[in-house]
């Protein structure tokens, strides 16, 4: 076997491999039933809000989240902002008893989300001890996780208290879906021209494909798999796993650039089940900016690298399943075998031209031997992120078919955003850069990034 067929064979296995995958996603997802709810007065429930810098949006989101939970302590987390946020949050804090503020100061602030939680995890447990025996147990206290922006759905308490959730004792954590609120926006970016909206709306339809279908499918067969990942927004957690979750660093939240996965995995390392919530969601605002997409896309992947530390504790785990494990593991090497890619198929290119298969004589010699690489390359290259606008316009959102058909190119071409954001991370994690960036909110038009460097 020469170099170029080498490298033809392991093209061959990367896309093989990720059909087979993309396959194993869709057929749970379509075929997936509605949850039972539940009772959520059999629950006591807190908000974790962590903000830096969001003036913008914060007072709106306290005020809509009271109004439709009013049961739900509120406590949110100031993490040092210079824009007036801690002002807006004592003052909710001074007229409401269930509005709880958690003020950061430098140099403890401004460390993370991670620690920004934690610190709300801390109040929370002296707040509870002060109650003394008034108090609900571990087991029926609910911590939830959400945006500065975040609107959770009306039934969300509901589904959190059902049988498939918390009302089975072993269920630790909970995610539910996530959905973007400015979807249908006609003019989201503002100030720009025709063009520039057109960029945005398509950024953000992007987004909300994204999430409603391909990362939810991805969920419903961790489902299958126990091994569900929890997301920074929407993120629901039994106080006792929590606890259970704190055994070995004190705190359940860690440091790394994705630590609601990172704090998932600790909940099923100590033995708890996390499941997804489909008939349920979280609205948050998508970013109509490529390069604010890139940052935040960014952060995530690195903080991905960083979580590939657990495997070794995965895989000696009694708690996961062996197919958990082999979930774990595949989600953790995406990176790599993204970078592979990236290395992978300009090299592909670079052989067949310097072995002659792109000259005129070459080309249709090399078709004649391997007629089969086109229809692989569109069935297993195109078709797999094609197809998930259909599934959006089917079971998520009415919508005619040709414009599933013209997001299925359009959604082909931005997954290749991952490309370049796993460069970034990489380059940032080989020069040492782990700090942890604010993605600007659309309502602060105008203001820049703020980004704490480490």
């Amino acid at each position: 076997m020469n170099a170029l067929e080498f490298l033809f064979s392991l093209s061959f296995v990367f896309l093989v491999m990720f059909l087979t995958y993309t396959t194993l996603i869709v057929v749970p997802f379509v075929r997936r039933r509605g949850a039972v709810e539940g009772d959520p007065a059999a629950f006591e429930w807190h908000a974790f809000i962590p903000c830096r810098d969001e003036a913008a949006v914060i007072a709106e989101t306290i005020r809509r989240t009271r109004e439709r939970f009013p049961t739900v302590h509120l406590w949110i987390i100031d993490d040092a902002s210079t824009d007036g946020t801690g002002d807006i949050v004592a003052a909710f804090a001074d007229a409401d008893p269930l509005v709880h503020a958690v003020i950061r100061r430098l140099p403890d602030a401004r460390t993370g989300k991670g620690a920004a939680l934690n610190a709300a995890y801390a109040l929370l447990a002296e707040w509870r001890e002060l109650r003394g025996d008034r108090g609900v147990e571990d087991d029926h206290t609910i911590v939830i996780v959400l945006d500065a922006d975040g609107s959770l759905a009306e039934n969300a308490l509901r589904q959190a208290a059902g049988l498939a959730a918390f009302g089975s004792s072993d269920v630790g954590a909970m995610q539910v879906a996530v959905r973007m609120s400015n979807r249908d926006d006609p003019a989201p970016a503002p100030g720009q021209g025709r063009f520039g909206q057109a960029w945005a709306r398509y950024l953000i339809r992007m987004q909300d494909i994204e999430f409603r279908t391909t990362i939810a499918a991805m969920q419903v067969l961790r489902m299958r798999t126990v091994s569900v990942g929890l997301g920074g927004n929407g993120q629901f957690t039994r106080l006792s796993a929590l606890r259970a979750a704190s055994a070995e660093e004190g705190v359940p939240w860690g440091d790394a650039l994705l630590e609601d996965y990172e704090v998932g995995l600790r909940i099923m390392l100590a033995g708890y089940r996390t499941v997804y919530a489909h008939d349920t969601w979280v609205s948050q605002e998508a970013l109509p900016s490529a390069r604010r997409l890139l940052t935040q896309r960014t952060r995530w992947c690195q903080g991905g690298l960083q979580c590939a530390r657990y495997l070794p504790k995965i895989y000696a785990s009694r708690t996961f399943t062996n197919a958990g494990a082999l979930e774990a593991a595949y989600f953790l090497a995406i990176p790599y075998i993204q970078l592979i890619g990236f290395v992978l198929w300009p090299t592909v290119t670079i052989a067949m031209v310097v072995s002659g298969a792109l000259s005129p004589g070459g080309l249709f010699g090399w078709l004649a031997g391997a007629t089969w690489i086109i229809p692989l390359w569109v069935l297993t290259g195109i078709l797999p992120f094609a197809l998930w606008p259909l599934v959006y316009v089917r079971r998520e959102e009415r919508h005619p078919l040709w414009r599933a058909g013209l997001w299925g190119l359009g959604y082909w071409l931005y997954m290749y955003q991952s490309y370049i954001c796993v460069v970034r991370a990489f380059g940032r994690m080989m020069t040492g850069r782990r700090g942890w960036t604010k993605t600007r909110r659309n309502a602060e038009a105008g203001r820049l990034l703020l980004a704490v460097e480490a």
